[in-house]
């Protein structure tokens, strides 16, 4: 699973859907990010970090969001300080049961076994405003400072740990998907201009999406962050003009199109419900 294994930083790409996951390791602390998806690769990544953390060292997991796909790996991380949004840590018992649901209609639809309890997680540290830090292992070795995200689901979170320069972006900035709005494209259009402010405010040197490809390259963030934008203007556009054409035109070329074409139906759906047309009535 390891696509990438550069000084304290590894980072782990699942089988399914390019689905990063991070592990950052110092002389006292060991953060995990996201660790999933299937129980191979879970077990991969939790066999890693427990191998990284020998000696006592501090053992954290980071929840960019709480889509079951990025939570599923809880479990296998009893021993883990838990960080996360204060939005994720609030959700009500019945939206926690139906992010485990998801996990366990997707394990029963592939036979998956797990060896571990699959739950909701319990929040260690809890992110409520843009600008928090916290600071990891006895020598505060990694300082994490948060940003939130939503937009994309309610509960989303960026991270910049230093002094590595890395930037934790979750369900955005992928060089593989265009942006999956589930909750808020207005929401989603701030989240992404909040990367103005991370670079002028940190030195970040990797941007690391929840799919696909980092990279290092400060004019590739950039594009990225511009076809995001371009890609809810557009859309925003199409769909005012009722102009399914101009819509189905927006995902030409891309990758993966049976798939992609439903996460661009279901935004579609999304901006007509905002905009208040293309409903049907009844």
């Amino acid at each position: 699973m390891i696509i990438l294994q550069e000084g304290a930083l590894t980072i782990f790409e699942s089988a399914l859907y390019k689905t990063t996951s991070t592990v950052i390791q110092t002389e006292d602390a060991v953060l995990v990010v996201d660790p999933c998806w299937l129980p191979g690769e879970v077990e991969e990544i939790r066999r890693y970090a427990n191998e990284a953390a020998a000696g006592g060292k501090h053992k954290y997991v980071l929840f960019t969001h709480s889509d079951f796909d990025h939570i599923l790996g809880y479990g296998a991380f009893p021993d883990a300080e838990i960080i996360a949004s204060a939005a994720l840590a609030g959700k009500s018992e019945e939206a926690r049961a139906a992010v485990v649901e998801q996990i366990r209609a997707f394990d029963d639809d592939y036979y998956l076994e797990r060896n571990y309890t699959m739950r909701y997680p319990s929040v260690t540290h809890a992110v409520a405003h843009d600008g928090q830090q916290l600071a990891l292992g006895a020598s505060e070795s990694l300082r994490l400072t948060f940003y939130l995200s939503p937009g994309h689901n309610d509960d989303g979170l960026f991270t910049v740990v230093e002094p590595l320069g890395l930037l934790l972006a979750g369900d955005y900035w992928s060089d593989v998907e265009f942006p999956y709005i589930y909750h808020s494209s207005t929401l989603y259009e701030t989240s992404l201009v909040k990367l103005d402010t991370m670079l002028s405010r940190h030195n970040v040197m990797r941007l690391i999406p929840g799919h696909g490809a980092s990279t290092t390259d400060r004019a590739e963030i950039m594009r990225r962050q511009i076809a995001s934008l371009a890609y809810i203007a557009a859309m925003r556009t199409a769909v005012r003009a009722a102009d399914q054409q101009a819509v189905d035109e927006l995902i030409e070329g891309c990758r993966y199109p049976r798939n992609m074409r439903k996460f661009h139906r279901a935004n579609q759906t999304l901006f007509e419900r905002e905009l208040g047309v293309g409903q049907q009535e009844g």
